[in-house]
């Protein structure tokens, strides 16, 4: 019982981080995590999971518990697309049970899964994405709470826009479901490129994460010095698809695995893993210390 209480609330905080931390109501959410004694954070992130265990998920959610326990993380951060097929139905559906709380049981993977050395900005992406909106083919979508679709995105740049402008982090890492740079199945997200990116440039944004492509990947901007991060290799992967981009690639793994992250002060450190808890790859960057005066 304590471990399905403790399960329901982190799947009603993934939801909300997921869905709803930037609004389309103007009002920001925010939540809160400590720091260690030592000024550090640790994280694992971790996206397109819930099968039910299949596709490799058991293996992934055994290696992550492995390395938090490694690495005495804090929280956990899902890059969405967190029940397969079709959702849940509720909060009693045994779907939850089936790809959540019987998977991921290690003792370090009962903390937090969400997000101050950094501030993380959890923006809803799929409104974004117009053929969810013209040609949803099997697909259903409830729109009631972002139709008009124009209003809802503008409403949602704006609050991040001003987030990120009041934001005195030292690191600003924002997560979206959806690829703005990616080489694999799904490509580059157009609506993203045209309507978000320009918004992380100008506003200093380190890090975006997201899921969408099942894969582990790493790209550099080369127009800014953000690094786009793919952690979507939660359970089904193996697309067989590689497209060469512009930008700069540094990592791209066409399996199942995902993502640490350690911040303190002056570094942050990556780390992508598969489902034997390899390190397939690491990249970290420095910022100077800041003044004591």
């Amino acid at each position: 019982m304590l471990l399905r209480a403790m399960a329901l609330n982190l799947f009603l905080l993934l939801s909300l981080l997921n869905l709803n931390i930037v609004s389309s109501l103007g009002k920001l959410q925010r939540l809160e995590h400590p720091i260690k004694a030592d000024g550090s954070l640790s994280a694992l992130v971790i996206g397109d999971w819930g099968r039910t265990g299949s596709y490799n998920q058991t293996d992934v959610a055994f290696q992550m518990g492995r390395i938090g326990e490694k690495l005495d993380i804090d929280f956990i951060i899902s890059t969405g697309d967190n029940f397969y097929e079709n959702g849940l139905k509720g909060v009693d559906d045994k779907g939850f049970d089936d790809s959540f709380s019987s998977i991921y049981t290690a003792k370090s993977l009962q903390k937090q899964w969400y997000s101050e050395i950094v501030e993380f900005f959890f923006v809803d992406t799929t409104p974004f994405v117009l053929h969810y909106w013209r040609n949803p083919g099997h697909s259903t979508y409830d729109w009631r709470d972002v139709a008009p679709r124009d209003t809802y995105i503008a409403n949602v740049m704006k609050d991040l826009e001003s987030a990120l402008k009041e934001s005195t982090a030292r690191w600003r890492i924002v997560i979206g479901h959806h690829t703005i740079r990616s080489v694999s199945i799904h490509g580059d997200t157009s609506e993203l490129n045209q309507l978000l990116l320009p918004i992380l440039q100008a506003n200093n944004v380190d890090l975006y994460i997201n899921g969408h492509d099942h894969c582990l990947q790493h790209i550099s901007d080369i127009n800014s010095p953000i690094q786009f991060l793919t952690s979507g290799g939660g359970s089904k992967a193996w697309r067989g698809v590689f497209n060469s981009n512009r930008d700069g690639l540094h990592f791209f793994y066409d399996g199942q695995g995902f993502m640490s992250l350690q911040l303190t002060q002056s570094s942050v450190e990556v780390v992508f893993y598969n489902t034997n808890g390899d390190a397939l790859h690491k990249w970290s960057m420095s910022k100077e210390p800041l003044s004591a005066i």
